[in-house]
């Protein structure tokens, strides 16, 4: 049988792994990017959530209570104080992810490329683009952005 100890180690690099595993990138070659043109027919103004990874907040809290919690006595004292500052940690770091979570101003822009297909990016606002003018739609779902051609 582990000990808890370990359990926990074994727990925390299950944790990162399946945290780093999350990253694709989109089935493209590395360097590779879709560019579409068009003409910009509408633009309108908006909120959207930030791009934070839910849990992140959660995940660094428990690694820093485990941590803290390592450093309080010995024994299965130590093992408990372990247990309830990766706990207490995930908790106060989901409370604080929360706080800076909060909606950011953004443009959805509907692009008709030259294909004839209404395309709609919605990004970080962009100063200078108007409606009428020729833009490249880079990259393709949540990475498309539109720039003035």
């Amino acid at each position: 049988m582990l000990k808890l100890k370990q359990f926990l180690s074994f727990a925390l690099m299950g944790g990162l792994v399946l945290l780093t595993g999350c990253a694709t990138n989109g089935g493209s070659q590395p360097g590779e990017m879709e560019i579409r043109s068009g003409v910009i027919e509408q633009i309108k103004d908006v909120q959207i959530a930030t791009n934070h990874h839910r849990g992140v907040g959660a995940v660094v809290g428990g690694i820093a209570g485990l941590g803290l919690g390592s450093l309080i006595g010995g024994g299965t004292g130590r093992d408990v104080a372990m247990v309830l500052g990766a706990v207490g940690g995930a908790v106060v770091g989901n409370e604080a992810q929360k706080t800076h979570d909060a909606p950011q101003p953004a443009q959805q822009i509907i692009v008709r490329t030259t294909a004839g297909v209404l395309v709609s990016v919605t990004q970080p606002p962009v100063s200078g683009l108007r409606v009428g003018e020729k833009v490249y739609i880079e990259g393709n779902g949540e990475n498309a952005r539109v720039r003035p051609q």
